[in-house]
């Protein structure tokens, strides 16, 4: 009976060590966890700061500095555009004995004719920096809004010179746009003409070249151009020859994903037939 209570009272002083092991070995897992916790959440704060789009007043910040690298006249513009509401609104005021009230009123809209002025010469400034590269009138008919159906690729490319005819379709009819040299580029455009006239036969197709040189557009004035043409179509004809022209174009061989179009070149061992 002695011998069995000296090994318990043996025993317990390990017991109680092993408890503390197993106690430590807790609070050091839990510890861990918390850590871990504090990093994931960190994590998902920095994503969420990373992927957050930027305010307005840091937006209208980085056009003002791109427009003002592109055309330093910009910062004189929308001062007077500014200090033309204002002076407009004075004179109002003036007139009606309560030139304080007025000028109050005429700060808003000093504000936002000098933001209007400063978009303008951005989208030309925007516009300037694509011109001449590969894709800038599909760039630019990306702007038109409502009433018309743009393709997003071209219908026509020259691998060789990276000449390219665009489309567009609203109610004026069926317009190609063609980006290159006009005397360089004509083949393109009268074939791609051709193909569509054979399937539209009661269907305006109209032309425009884009460029800086005679009877061109630029890029920045094709949205009006287009827009000033003489409607010819109802919204219900334009569906109806859009969906024809789609069907025109899944004839062709699409190309593949990942290829693009611009820098398309013939495979010429497949040509010698190796």
């Amino acid at each position: 009976m002695a011998k069995s209570t000296d090994s318990a009272a043996s025993s317990s002083p390990s017991t109680r060590e092993s408890l503390k092991a197993v106690k430590a070995a807790q609070r050091e897992r839990r510890q861990q966890e918390k850590l871990r916790a504090k990093e994931n959440k960190a994590g998902v704060k920095a994503g969420k700061k990373a992927n957050k789009k930027p305010g307005v007043f840091k937006q209208l910040r980085e056009v003002f500095s791109m427009t003002r690298a592109h055309d330093p006249k910009v910062v004189w513009w929308m001062l007077l555009a500014f200090v033309g509401v204002l002076a407009i609104g004075l004179v109002v005021g003036l007139l009606l004995n309560n030139w304080i009230t007025w000028l109050l009123i005429a700060l808003p809209f000093g504000v936002l004719a000098a933001v209007v002025i400063m978009n303008r010469m951005a989208e030309r400034a925007a516009f300037a920096r694509i011109d001449g590269r590969p894709g800038a009138a599909g760039a630019a008919l990306s702007t038109l809004r409502r009433g018309w159906i743009v393709p997003e690729q071209p219908v026509a490319v020259s691998p060789k010179t990276q000449d390219a005819v665009f489309r567009a379709v609203g109610r004026p009819g069926v317009v190609l746009i063609s980006e290159g040299p006009t005397n360089r580029v004509r083949p393109l455009v009268e074939k791609e003409r051709r193909n569509m006239q054979r399937f539209l036969p009661n269907v305006p197709i109209q032309v425009i070249a884009t460029g800086h040189g005679k009877d061109q557009v630029e890029l920045h004035d094709l949205s009006k151009t287009l827009k000033r043409m003489k409607k010819r179509l109802t919204k219900q004809e334009v569906q109806a020859v859009d969906k024809r022209l789609s069907a025109l174009g899944s004839t062709k061989m699409p190309v593949p994903k990942g290829v693009d179009p611009y820098r398309a070149r013939p495979d010429r061992k497949a040509m010698r037939g190796r």
